[in-house]
């Protein structure tokens, strides 16, 4: 709400894979606001952009293929345009999208929009794709079956925007009418159930015919809230007379729309006689192959994995050089004391080493990105369709797992577009198995310091990129055999089968990358900027007090002897000056090992030593149940990275790793210990925001609660079998 009224209010409703996502970045570029609906986490996008003189505020709703809401993505859909949903105005005209190459399934949809009582106009998308295919469409005698303008566009080439935007900046068109029609009994059963929602004001004017239709015909979604008494008997007793008569009146609405859409493509469209394989049909003979497509699905996943470590150590040195410099001139600016250690070892040191990683972030969105645009996502959940319902879940859960590589949260609030409930409720608990990218900055640094990517395997694989894969393959292999477990025992359940629809391959919109990309780094850094900058203080706080501690050695009566052997020419200055720095950082070491931060870690010290960690990783991991990516910010403030002015850009933490050593010269970190490390982290549940997400789709703490159960014992598990069987095969340190 407090939109300006003057603005007009458009709502961007279309199939999935129709280009919607595409048009509205086109026309909205950067100008774009991202947030929740109130009291559920679907994701609300609004833009603005120029329609003539003056702006228009486009909502893009959720891709569907019905308003029948049965779904959470549906409800919502239909509830902004009908002006129910809360904290959003109703919109004033409806910008349907639909797919010109496969009109007749985009159509039932938009027969359904046409309903809802708003001006609509019809974008017709993928004309180009339509065109490859032989294709040719009678544009005009669509409109007039229609009732509503119609313009060809091609979103990801720009094509027909501006003749768009005009047609958006003129005069509103009328609010069409339903021009297609029921069998006659149920017509009059349709008029007697609208003009009720008309008296109890469940629905307005032309829409209450659209709601009568879809109440009275569809099945109630779960969530769908209820309606007045009167209204459910007089529902109840319709379909009662209805089945009197022999008439089904579930299958009623679906046969009478696709008549009529037939009747209308057989209008409208002219194909070819012969049937034309197209580029598309070609090439997925390959890549939905049986043995060829899981194969080149691998081999996919493998080469973004060796490019994440290939691309990203160049521009990764340099922002840990300039964030280096950056420590510097704050040590030269400030004077020496508690302020200037606060910001070179706790703001920079701590929220810096994390902001290193950036650029494997971006490179990592850039190919997920490019999957999606290009429609190889579908075809990746096509391909996991078989394997996923060995273990009692379908293709379409594979969808929700696929985005929950870049984040889990958006993982969970796909799942909404699962029907059956126990498989969207498995989904949601194996979602946050899969590597998301706030894991990243762990893998990197541990691959970094103990995997370099000059080693190779078979002469030809980056070890680095190799380690990386077998983290992401860890995530994808326990989510399946965590949801085969749930599936046969506390949540068990038949799943449908996966119907969905290939989209065309397309050419990716380099605008529509970029945005993504752009968007992903942004809340990469706003996360660094906020909750990692914060806790990086306290974290600072907690491993610099107290001040007054009691120390193994008498460091200063050690720096004043290695000051006297320089002056009796006993030792030159430079060995005097390594001397200095050697013992400055073990008087360091063992002030933070008797700080706040250490005490604490000593006291979980014991429960955690079987996994090969010792105090420093359990704060770390203890610290990044905030958020995944503190883990690498807590490691720098405890090996006082910002301590050292000639740290070599973003390479400091994993040389402070490599050199640390327990009392008896054993290396705390070892190519075994950075695997367990990793391991814990691809199986643990280390972020608060996705349990908070879990308990708003679940409406309750019960689910969360479990989620973070099993996935702590099997992260504690899985590290300690690593460790300890690493150890007995001889692999220790």
């Amino acid at each position: 709400m407090g939109e300006d009224q003057s603005l007009r209010r458009l709502a961007l409703v279309g199939n999935p894979n129709c280009g919607k996502t595409t048009l509205f970045n086109a026309l909205t570029g950067l100008r774009q606001k991202v947030g929740n609906y109130p009291g559920v986490t679907v994701e609300k996008k609004e833009g603005r952009f120029a329609v003539g003189a003056t702006e228009a505020v486009v909502i893009d709703l959720p891709g569907v293929y019905s308003l029948s809401a049965r779904s959470l993505d549906e409800r919502i859909t239909r509830d902004v345009v009908l002006g129910r949903q809360a904290g959003t105005d109703p919109p004033e005209a409806i910008l349907a999208i639909a797919d010109a190459s496969n009109l007749e399934r985009n159509l039932y949809l938009v027969t359904q929009v046409l309903e809802l009582g708003r001006p609509v106009w019809l974008a017709l998308n993928m004309m180009d794709v339509a065109d490859a295919k032989g294709l040719t469409l009678d544009l005009e005698r669509l409109s007039q079956a229609l009732g509503v303008p119609v313009l060809p566009i091609v979103a990801s080439k720009g094509a027909g925007l501006a003749a768009l935007r005009r047609q958006l900046a003129a005069p509103l068109p009328p609010a069409p009418i339903r021009r297609w029609r029921l069998p006659q009994v149920i017509e009059t059963e349709v008029a007697a159930l609208a003009q009720r929602l008309r008296a109890s004001r469940w629905a307005d004017g032309a829409a209450a015919e659209g709601e009568a239709i879809r109440l009275l015909l569809n099945d109630a979604a779960e969530d769908d809230p209820p309606q007045p008494p009167d209204i459910q008997i007089a529902i109840k007793t319709a379909r009662e007379r209805l089945e009197a008569l022999g008439i089904e009146w579930w299958a009623a609405e679906a046969e009478g729309r696709y008549g009529w859409i037939q009747t209308i493509c057989q209008s409208v469209i002219r194909q070819p006689e012969q049937f034309q394989r197209t580029t598309s049909d070609r090439i997925d003979a390959v890549v939905t192959h049986r043995l060829w497509g899981p194969l080149l699905f691998a081999g996919l996943m493998l080469f973004i994995f060796q490019s994440i470590f290939a691309w990203a150590q160049a521009p990764m040195d340099a922002i840990g050089w300039i964030i280096d410099q950056l420590s510097a001139a704050t040590r030269r600016a400030l004077p020496s004391g508690a302020l200037s250690d606060l910001m070179a070892d706790g703001v920079l040191a701590g929220a810096g080493a994390v902001i290193a990683f950036l650029p494997q972030i971006l490179i990592l969105t850039f190919f997920i990105a490019l999957l999606e645009d290009t429609g190889y996502m579908a075809r990746a959940a096509f391909i996991m369709d078989r394997l996923m319902r060995r273990v009692g879940l379908s293709g379409k859960s594979f969808i929700p797992l696929l985005s929950s590589f870049a984040c889990a949260i958006p993982g969970i609030t796909a799942t909404r577009t699962i029907e059956n409930a126990k498989d969207r409720l498995v989904t949601i608990l194996i979602a946050p198995l899969m590597s998301c990218s706030a894991r990243l900055p762990v893998y990197a640094l541990m691959i970094g310091a103990f995997f370099p990517p000059n080693q190779r395997l078979w002469g030809f694989l980056s070890t680095a990129g190799a380690m990386l894969f077998a983290m992401y393959a860890l995530g994808i292999v326990a989510a399946i055999a965590v949801g085969w477990l749930f599936k046969k025992t506390l949540i068990r359940g038949a799943s449908p089968p996966l119907i969905m629809e290939l989209p065309p391959y397309r050419v990716p919109s380099p605008r529509a990358v970029l945005l993504t990309m752009l968007s992903a780094g942004g809340q990469f850094l706003y996360r660094a900027g906020t909750i990692i900058l914060a806790i990086s203080i306290v974290l600072w706080f907690l491993a610099t007090y107290p001040r007054q501690v009691a120390l193994s050695r008498d460091y200063a009566a050690e720096r004043s002897a290695i000051a006297e052997t320089v002056q009796r020419g006993q030792a030159t200055e430079d060995a005097a000056a390594a001397q200095l720095r050697t013992l400055e950082r073990l008087e360091k070491a063992e002030r933070r090992e008797k700080s706040f931060i250490g005490q604490a870690g000593k006291l979980i010290e014991p429960l955690i030593a079987p996994l090969g960690f010792n105090w420093k990783i359990g704060v770390g991991v203890i610290s990044a149940f905030a958020a995944r990516e503190v883990f690498v910010g807590t490691l720098a403030i405890i090996y006082g990275v910002g301590d050292d002015e000639e740290a070599s850009g973003g390479r400091a933490l994993q040389a402070a790793l490599q050199a640390d050593r327990y009392p008896n010269g054993q290396p705390v970190f070892s190519p075994l210990v950075a695997v367990s490390v990793m391991v814990f982290f691809v199986l643990a549940m280390q972020c608060m925001s996705t349990l908070a997400v879990v308990r708003r789709e679940t409406n309750g703490w019960r689910w969360p609660a479990a989620m973070l159960a099993y996935m702590t014992v099997l992260a504690y598990v899985g590290s300690l079998l690593v460790y300890q069987g690493g150890r007995w095969l001889g692999f220790g340190n």
